[in-house]
This record gives C-alpha cells, structure tokens and sequence, in this order.
C-alpha cells in the first residue's frame, strides 16, 4: 500500500474519532532519564501542544491490569511506541551500512548492501533491508496519530540513539543487540495490546477523561488489533536475526514472550526503562547514532525493496 494511502487512514482514526474503525483501514542500567523528563521531551507530540498539559492527566482504564498499566496514558503509550520505532528505523539502517553489511552471511567480503558480493547472501540482506523500511512503516503511524502527520521527523522527541562500541562492526555484536531489541518490542507490544483492551473497556463504560476520551472503546479495539499486527512482524525480525546467525530453528517459541515488561511507560519494568540505555550517551552505550541520516538515506540502502499490507480492518 502506498504511504499516502497509509497516511489517509491514520488521518481519518484521528479527525473522525466517532467513526467506526471498522469502515477504516485504520542490564537494566541506572535510569539517567526519568519519566518526566522522558514525557516533557516528548511533550511536543501528544495530539498537539495539548498532550504535554493533558497527557499525564488521562483517567486510568478501570479493568483488571496491573497497577502501572492503567496509570499508562494514550499520550505515553503512542509516544513511547514511537520513540521505539525511530530507535529500530536507526539501528536497521546503520547494520545496512556499518563494517557488518560484509560479513558472508551479509552481503559479503567487499560487497555492500546496494551489491551483494558472490560469495554474500542476498536473501540475508533483503531481510534487514524490508525490517528498515517496516519499521519506518510504524514509525510513521504513531507520528501521525501524534501529531496528525507522518512526515517532521526532525521534531521527533529523539534523533540521536546511542549504541555499544562496535555494533555495527561485527555480526557477533550485531546480533545480539538486534535479539535483545526485538524480543523488547514484542514485550511491549504484549502490554500495548493489553493496555488498549483495557481502555477499550474504559471508553465503553465512559469513564475516560481528557486525552483519553479522544478515542472511542471501537478505536481502542481497532488500535489493539493494528498493535497486535505490528508485533507479528516484530516476532518476524527476530526469527530473521536468528537466520542470518544460523541458529536452529529460528522459529524455537511456541509463544512470544513479554521480555519481563509489566507496562509500557509506569513502573521499573516498563518499556521506558528498557529503552533508557538506548537515548543518552554512557560508558556503556557510546556509538551515536542519527535517525535523521537514516530517514534520508535509506532509500539508497534498499534499492528495489518493497513491502506490502495495509492496517488490518
């Protein structure tokens, strides 16, 4: 489907909220970034200049979940999803670029990710090649919803993601980082699909306020159902990682794992905290890297590569 086409829908869930959704195509190291300093930084989405006011004040779902689940809000749930997103749009890209694009089972001695060497392996390549633009696909949906475009990057709350030395050098170093951050998104997206039933339930019942009433308990739902389509394809990359290290069977779990996450913005074990290490520079994470390079070039790193699918109805 066509990114404009993508770009109507999103359109249509956020100036249409009565609408049916149906009728649409709609470790652990110190935690130098607390929340609030997480949120205000990323204040300037949130459904305009009114989510940094209104966001922290959304009436928590009243269902069964967990304590730090239902203090989640809208607002921090879809800008944490997107900060997560621009994290993996910049991590693909530079794997597609750094001194690991060479590795045999990449594209090769002397070959790059625009031309795979004889001795590389093309399918190997085209799997991280369609994981960037997928993940540039998701990216841009929670942007929309933020701030009712998918375009503006730059103003993303952040551009700079920070990694271990050498990542992108290696495969042995690659790897690793790639498994640890996909089985983190499927853990959110497990609590994402959890914390938007419960306020589907919450809008059904009315008991929503402020930013949290924008939606309706059908949008809740419909926005559940794209979270739980979007974790597939994050379950795909990691078994894809597992290919291109030759570890068998890739596909070894009878059922995706949480990775240890309860929530996505509240509480020690939530998504924030998982991806802290990632957003400021340490002793630990040093390599800076630019998502604003990445979304400028990585037409040029996947040359010929489409992916396909509209948001599930």
């Amino acid at each position: 489907m066509k990114l404009m086409e993508k770009d109507s829908q999103i359109e249509n869930l956020v100036t249409n909220p009565e609408a049916s959704l149906s009728a649409n195509q709609v470790s652990k190291q110190d935690t130098a970034l607390d929340r609030r300093k997480f949120f205000r930084k990323a204040g300037m989405f949130g459904f305009g200049a009114a989510v940094s006011a209104l966001a922290l004040k959304g009436t928590p779902a009243k269902a069964q979940a967990n304590t730090y689940q239902t203090q989640d809000t809208i607002g921090e749930l879809f800008t944490a999803f997107l900060i997560a997103e621009d994290l993996a749009t910049t991590f693909y890209y530079n794997g597609l670029i750094g001194g690991v694009i060479s590795d045999p089972n990449l594209a090769g001695p002397g070959g790059n990710a625009k031309k795979i060497s004889s001795s590389g392996n093309v399918g190997n390549v085209n799997y991280l090649q369609a994981a960037l633009i997928e993940e540039i696909e998701h990216a841009n949906f929670f942007r929309d919803l933020l701030t009712g475009s998918a375009a503006g990057a730059t103003g993303d709350p952040y551009t700079t993601f920070y990694f271990p030395a050498g990542t992108f050098d290696t495969l042995a170093a690659f790897l690793p980082i790639l498994n640890a951050l996909e089985n983190a998104f499927i853990g959110a997206y497990l609590n994402l699909v959890q914390e938007l039933t419960y306020k589907a339930t919450a809008a059904a019942a009315g008991t929503l306020t402020g930013l949290d009433a924008k939606y309706s308990a059908k949008q809740y739902q419909q926005f559940a159902l794209i979270a739980g389509s979007i974790l597939g394809v994050e379950a795909e990359h990691r078994v894809l990682g597992r290919v291109i290290g030759n570890e068998n069977p890739a596909n070894n779990l009878d059922y995706e794992q949480t990775d240890g996450l309860t929530s996505i913005y509240n509480g020690p074990n939530s998504a924030v905290v998982a991806l802290t290490p990632f957003l400021a520079a340490s002793s630990s994470f040093s390599l800076a890297c630019s998502l604003d390079t990445a979304l400028a070039e990585w037409r040029a790193v996947t040359p010929g590569i489409g992916t396909m699918g509209p948001l599930p109805v």
